[in-house]
């Protein structure tokens, strides 16, 4: 039997994952790292550190799984979005991974976006405005910042590419990472010569682009080796990061709509044209399936939870401790006691600003109507319901740009919560659904990938709907609609007004 190899190139963790021809799990490694961060705005990586953490996780793969690296036939990737590495002409790094949530780049995304018009922008690019975590503002900055660097350029890639330049020593890039970086033409699939031009970047300094799923050059031979893998493995083209979740759980239909709740709850419902949202509320993705577009938001999600862990429920991770369960079951057993609601008691969850379609970069975290009778089993409920009623702001956009959701599934660490996935449900008054393999979904599809390029399966797109298993279906609960109608009221209200406030501070 021949093997697949899944990998996730993620923010903090590089996991590895091993399937078999049948797209099985036979087992997976996890390499976690810290970031570099040296102020408030700068977040960067050493680019090797990129390579050890997949080379550690691959060991661990063949020493668990007992098998030799030459029987892998083929490799794939799954991508975080908008990590950038810069080389010079003999592809060596000239600077640390600038990683995605790097927001160093302010002036120059104001300086963009007053060179182009926010409409034509979106019409062009897929993306909402012109932000400074944008790809396009951190060349910009780059070239300010660092001229004798730029002037030192070769190739500007993103994570993805250049993980696959390290293995077969050639530059590819794909439309689901490179969409979001303002120099990428969705509607054309290729980049944006308005603004290659207005950063001074030439063609040659990208990557060729080519489809999610493409097989690629022969992996180098020295790279086989200091891997112990086979001249013969595969190499095939991978996809952003919520791309390739979405595939492992079966996201890969119109209609279907996932929803990964990690630190961040991040949202995905695929579409057969590229979608412009008229009122420019949510961005326009395209995916590792072929031809397919997908609309994405995001909000804040689990960093709310870790947050009440960490500074209001040590007792809970004290006796989760001892008791060898997590601190986050013993949080939803006390919120569970909480009527749907929390007694008026409402959360905007925005630690790091708010999502779209509510977008406000200003937005701080908002507890509104607590009272004496409230207690932290309430404040625990109430920041479940805020994440929630988040999800419930998107579906609702999504849905007023004429994108039907007929189906929601959900993936990640808040699909181990029960009582979370319920309210989701009520809330949105919709069935809601969890999948087996959810904790691998990345890699998963990834794998699906690397087995569509090998010709294992028709496409990506039959696989991933072939194997999708449903775990749990979660249905809303009538009586509860009537106190979700009215948190929901209340969110909208308060989110309208905490904008109006943030704009004067």
């Amino acid at each position: 039997m021949k093997y697949l190899l899944g990998v996730d190139l993620g923010t903090t963790a590089v996991k590895v994952g091993l399937f078999d021809s049948q797209a099985r799990k036979i087992c997976s490694s996890t390499q976690e790292y810290r970031l570099i961060t040296e102020s408030h705005f700068v977040v960067e990586q050493e680019v090797s550190v990129y390579w050890d953490a997949f080379k550690a996780g691959l060991r661990e793969v063949l020493v668990e799984s007992r098998l030799s690296g030459r029987e892998i036939l083929a490799l794939s990737v799954s991508a975080q979005g908008e990590t950038m590495v810069f080389l010079d002409e003999a592809g060596r790094p000239l600077s640390r991974a600038i990683v995605w949530m790097d927001n160093r780049a302010q002036e120059e995304a104001r300086f963009l976006a007053g060179r182009f018009d926010p409409d034509e922008i979106h019409r062009a690019t897929g993306q909402t405005d012109v932000i400074p975590l944008s790809p396009g503002c951190k060349v910009l900055w780059f070239k300010r910042n660092r001229p004798a660097l730029f002037e030192r350029l070769g190739k500007i890639l993103l994570l993805e590419d250049w993980f696959f330049f390290r293995l077969c020593g050639e530059t590819f890039g794909e439309g689901s990472l490179w969409c979001s970086t303002h120099m990428w033409d969705i509607r054309t699939r290729d980049y944006w010569e308005p603004m290659l031009r207005e950063l001074g970047v030439r063609r040659e300094q990208l990557p060729k682009i080519v489809e999610s799923g493409t097989p690629l050059p022969a992996i180098l031979p020295e790279v086989a080796a200091e891997l112990g893998l086979s001249e013969e493995i595969l190499l095939v083209m991978g996809g952003l990061d919520q791309s390739c979740g979405a595939l492992g759980v079966g996201n890969a239909r119109p209609g279907i709509l996932s929803e990964s709740t990690g630190a961040a709850m991040v949202v995905c419902t695929l579409t057969e044209r590229p979608a412009i949202d008229p009122h420019r509320r949510l961005s326009c993705f395209y995916t590792a399936i072929p031809g397919m577009y997908m609309i994405h938001g995001f909000s804040s999600g689990g960093i709310a939870l870790k947050w009440l862990r960490d500074v209001l429920c040590a007792e809970e991770s004290a006796v989760g401790r001892l008791l060898g369960r997590s601190a986050y079951a013993l949080m939803d057993m006390e919120a569970a006691a909480i009527p749907p609601g929390s007694e008026g008691l409402t959360v905007l969850p925005h630690f790091q600003g708010a999502g779209p379609p509510d977008t406000d970069i200003a937005a701080k975290c908002l507890i509104y109507g607590l009272g004496l009778n409230h207690t932290k089993a309430h404040i625990i409920r109430a920041y479940l319901e805020a994440v929630a009623a988040s999800l419930c702001r998107i579906v609702e956009a999504v849905e007023e740009m004429g994108i039907p959701v007929t189906e929601i599934r959900s993936l990640s660490g808040g699909a181990q919560s029960p009582l979370w996935c319920q309210i989701k449900a009520d809330m949105l008054g919709r069935p809601l659904l969890t999948m087996q393999n959810t904790e691998d979904a990345a890699c998963l599809g990834a794998a699906l990938l690397a087995g569509a390029g090998a010709k294992l399966w028709p496409s990506v797109q039959e696989i991933s709907l072939r194997i999708a298993r449903e775990r749990e279906r979660y249905l809303p609960a009538p009586e509860n609609r009537a106190p979700y109608d009215d948190l929901l009221r209340r969110y909208k209200l308060l989110t309208a007004q905490l904008r109006g406030i943030t704009s004067q501070l």
